[in-house]
């Protein structure tokens, strides 16, 4: 079949299955794997070389792994080092030994082989498990951040692991680089990665467009990744250290929307060529002993960080909810086991059977995770509940840090109010950093990169960009799809007011009017009004022109109305100032 035939195929495959699994909630991923068996050779063999097929989709896993080095800020590790280490730690190394064990012991598999397969399905699928949290409403409580300390464990270790493979293989490893060039390759990503992107993204925002910023973005993952692969290193070692020095980059947001869509697409087409190579035959010839391990590898690691949780004084409910939920094995464990097999280090055949059990035990952690919140449903216990407020998660977003934003960021700063911050000025945004401001480079009127920042999270967003359509177009794409969050906008004059009025947009703020009134008064003085007559007779023009301005924005009036309102209410003003002079009570 042609390419563009067998991409017809994958898309097809992909539109058909995924939707279905969603509405079933078992997830996009099986989705995925179901939808590659179906057309790959065991069943339906409609596209051909599967193998080549999930070499160029490995390219998901980079990307997926450039993404969690993103969202691994330093900080944040640093903050749950402990859950980390010793969660995260404990499931690791509890569920390798005890997997490695019985592989050892039980299919007498070498020591090298059973510790690669206990490493392998000890890690747990990051996108499956996140998914299951977030759907049933645990993944901020504390149980749901232990067990997404576990997750961050495992996809930290993932490096470490993929390394150890490589070193454990039996091939001539004098045919490779030598050691010192993998260091070389690796000091060049950390110098490149600290000093250069972000002045190179700097130029790019400047002088580039949209479609520049995203195959800049494609360079930096892929251009790192090739680099530290012919290194000797990984392509996603790569990726992930890229990923880590660029966590406090101001482009972190913009490159994550850049990369996302490829992530997915290509991560969507990994899952699709596995399901591809599993051997259904093996299912066949070993129905007993596949699905026999597929249970167990779920009870084990069920069982394991069950224990886990309960030492750490989570509730029986909650603790086998987590195991559960991180019981499967993940895309990771696809990836160890591909290297393993082209490196030597284990038998095809047991590689096969790996993936195979890997993809049963993603089959079965929904439908069980479903029966375990319908059974404790059924017994009138909670099977799900919200998480405590966090308090250290912005709730307020900043688009445009520029004069007019800065000084609501400042308040904001001196009050210890977290806020994400969002501006397209590159040299803007390094000149604020200078002064301890954190922002990121970003265009707010784009939908993918809001959610992106987290603006699903966000209570307040004032809008306080120069651009009064790039003003009106967040304030409308905010209204539709955000309607919970209070929008205070930024007026440049008595149209911006009306427009926004029309947007259903009525927190506002006029640009330079309280400045105006301000000056006024001061001129009165000078003038030769008392300071009590000057401050009241700005009071009343000020009541009387939001008047006029709210008559103008509610009644949708054309041009000429707007005038002729605005003639009426100079002899009105007039009407009232003289009523002042009088000392008619007003």
């Amino acid at each position: 079949m042609s390419l563009m035939g067998s991409a017809v195929v994958f898309l097809v495959a992909a539109v058909v299955a995924v939707p279905i699994f969603r509405k079933l909630k078992l997830g996009a991923i099986l989705g995925y794997l179901v939808a590659g068996v179906v057309i790959g050779p065991s069943v339906m063999d409609w596209v051909n070389d599967p193998q080549t097929i999930l070499h160029i989709a490995e390219l998901g896993v980079v990307f997926l792994l450039f993404i969690i080095g993103l969202e691994l800020d330093p900080k944040q590790l640093w903050d749950m080092r402990k859950k980390i280490m010793l969660t995260g730690g404990s499931q690791l190394l509890f569920s390798t030994v005890f997997i490695g064990a019985m592989c050892l012991l039980l299919l007498s598999l070498s020591p090298v082989a059973a510790l690669v397969v206990g490493l392998s399905v000890a890690l747990s699928s990051t996108a499956f498990a996140v998914q299951l949290m977030e759907e049933h409403r645990v993944l901020k409580t504390p149980p749901g951040q232990q067990g997404f300390s576990v997750l961050l464990m495992q996809d930290v270790a993932v490096i470490p692991i993929l390394l150890l493979v490589a070193s454990l293989s039996p091939g001539d490893v004098a045919s490779g680089p030598a050691w010192w060039v993998s260091v070389l390759a690796l000091c060049a990503v950390l110098v490149i990665g600290r000093f250069l992107i972000n002045p190179f993204l700097s130029l790019i925002s400047l002088y580039g467009n949209s479609e520049v910023m995203t195959a800049s973005a494609l360079l930096i993952v892929i251009a790192t990744a090739l680099g530290m692969q012919d290194a000797g290193l990984s392509m996603g070692m790569g990726a992930f250290v890229a990923g880590i020095l660029l966590a406090n980059s101001s482009f972190k947001h913009q490159l994550e929307t850049e990369i996302a869509p490829f992530k997915g697409l290509f991560l969507g087409l990994f899952f699709i060529a596995i399901g591809m190579n599993l051997n259904l035959a093996l299912l066949v010839s070993e129905p007993l002993f596949i699905l026999g391990a597929s249970v167990l590898l779920v009870v084990v690691k069920g069982g394991v960080i069950f224990t886990i949780l309960k030492v750490a004084k989570q509730n029986t409910t909650d603790a086998v909810r987590i195991g559960l939920m991180l019981s499967q094995g993940g895309e990771f464990a696809f990836v160890v086991m591909s290297q393993a097999e082209v490196t030597g280090v284990i038998e095809t055949l047991i590689s096969q059977q790996v993936t195979l059990i890997v993809g049963i035990s993603m089959a079965l952690t929904s439908p069980l995770v479903i029966l375990h919140s319908v059974w404790f449903n059924s017994k009138n216990c909670p099977a799900v509940y919200d998480a405590e407020p966090d308090e250290k998660e912005p709730k307020v977003l900043i688009a445009g840090l520029g004069r007019f934003g800065q000084v609501s960021a400042r308040i904001l700063t001196a009050n210890k109010i977290p806020f994400i911050a969002l501006d397209k000025d590159p040299e803007q945004i390094e000149f604020l950093k200078k002064f301890g401001s954190k922002v990121f480079y970003g265009d707010a009127s784009r939908l993918d990169l809001l959610r992106t920042a987290g603006i699903s999270k966000v209570k307040v967003l004032l809008i306080a960009i120069d651009n009064e359509q790039e003003a009106l177009k967040i304030a409308y794409l905010v209204r539709d799809h955000f309607p919970h969050i209070k929008i205070i906008a930024r007026a440049r004059n008595r149209m911006s007011v009306i427009n926004y009025a029309r947007a259903g947009i009525n927190t506002y703020v006029r640009e330079v009017f309280p400045a105006g009134l301000k000056a006024a008064e001061k001129l009165l003085q000078a003038y030769g009004f008392d300071e009590d007559r000057a401050t009241r007779t700005v009071e009343v023009f000020a009541k009387h022109d939001d008047k006029l301005v709210n008559i103008s924005a509610t009644k949708n009036l054309n041009l000429q109305q707007m005038i002729d309102i605005n003639e009426q209410g100079k002899s009105e003003l007039q009407s009232l100032f003289e009523k002042d002079e009088k000392g008619i009570d007003r």
